[in-house]
């Protein structure tokens, strides 16, 4: 008999999430065979709403088999076969169940740059004109990965996502009155002085419909709007590299200097992707604060409260944002000690607590 909790999972995700209706296509996306126990329960879920499932089932290894083997043909082929598939579903689940979250450490980050441009107009299909959510599935590497054993993870995740989420609305329904009534924010914290313009920008509650878990409020800054410097004391991750003790400087919305004290190389090869890699797609507020432990995943730690995390590259166009990037790499930072936000220079939270 399947864990409860996993089938509560999937009706969370296919009715609160995606609200599925009778007639469509939904894609559910598993990176690795070893999701299969919420991809059936996930599949049964969109019959039993009167849709249609498609499944899309890969193998953690093909990555680096191709990033090993592939010539130029292989690397920049657009695969349209994918293309259409985007253009033709509804809704898409992506659960990801990582093995090894370390598998991608050794592959050169120019050729998955390369990649990722020759591949941005399938993602950008999906993100900006389907219905979306992505979620973990429990398994040994991201409970290794965040430092639990397999059961501890499993009462991690399932404590974030199996909630009320209407009742999370709500909450943060009062945090996005303010961020619209706004036109600059102000962040404050170790190493860190940064201003960026919301002027005419609008905030969005996230509350399950995207990611799972969810919890957290942002908008897009105006692109040119950025003035100061920031100090990420958290881990960056992004395609399995992490990159530590990252500090960035801004001058008009543009990332003019960035240091790492490891992954330095990576980190400037991911920002030179491309023109918009240097300028800020997405400010987020993390307002979810009973995710407490860092866990080296962005969809858990972009949500914890008392944090906030900025995202270099693309933006979302329904947040009001007009960068163009291949990537969007979100880089969290800890407000909890020592830290501040402010609007229109009123202090609206002091060391990770609200104070409106």
């Amino acid at each position: 008999m399947p864990d409860p909790r996993v089938r509560k999972l999937a009706s969370i995700l296919i009715r609160h999430s995606l609200g599925v209706k009778k007639g469509e296509t939904v894609l559910i996306n598993a990176s690795s065979e070893l999701a299969k126990p919420l991809v059936l329960e996930v599949y049964r879920e969109i019959m039993l709403a009167g849709a249609n499932p498609l499944t899309s089932i890969g193998f953690e290894e093909t990555s680096n088999i191709f990033y090993s083997l592939a010539n130029e043909a292989q690397l920049t082929h657009f695969p349209k076969i994918k293309f259409f598939e985007a253009k033709n579903i509804d809704c898409i689940v992506t659960i990801r169940a990582s093995a090894n979250k370390k598998a991608m450490s050794n592959i050169d980050p120019a050729l998955i740059s390369k990649r990722s441009k020759i591949l941005r107009p399938i993602s950008e299909e999906i993100v900006d004109r389907k219905r979306w959510v992505l979620c973990n599935f429990p398994t040994n590497g991201l409970a290794q990965e965040a430092d639990m054993s397999l059961v501890e993870y499993e009462d991690f995740l399932y404590g974030a996502t199996n909630i009320n989420w209407m009742a999370v609305k709500k909450k943060e329904m009062k945090l996005k009155t303010a961020l619209d009534r706004a036109s600059e924010i102000w962040i404050v914290g170790k190493d860190t002085d940064l201003r960026l313009s919301i002027k005419g920008r609008h905030a969005i509650p996230c509350y399950g419909e995207r990611n799972m878990p969810d919890g957290e409020v942002f908008l897009s800054p105006v692109e040119d709007s950025a003035q100061g410097h920031i100090y990420y004391e958290m881990p960056a991750i992004y395609q399995g590299r992490e990159v530590l003790g990252i500090r960035l400087r801004f001058r008009r919305g543009k990332i003019v200097d960035a240091k790492a004290d490891k992954n330095e190389k990576f980190l400037l090869a991911m920002l030179d992707t491309d023109k918009g890699a240097r300028y800020l797609g997405e400010i987020g507020i993390g307002v979810n604060y009973g995710i407490r432990k860092f866990s080296k995943d962005i969809l858990f730690d972009e949500k914890i409260g008392g944090t906030v995390h900025l995202a270099a590259g693309r933006s979302y166009e329904r947040a009001g944002g007009k960068n163009v990037s291949a990537i969007h790499w979100d880089m969290i930072k800890d407000l909890r000690k020592d830290g501040a936000l402010y609007l229109d220079g009123k202090m609206v939270q002091k060391n990770g607590k609200f104070l409106i």
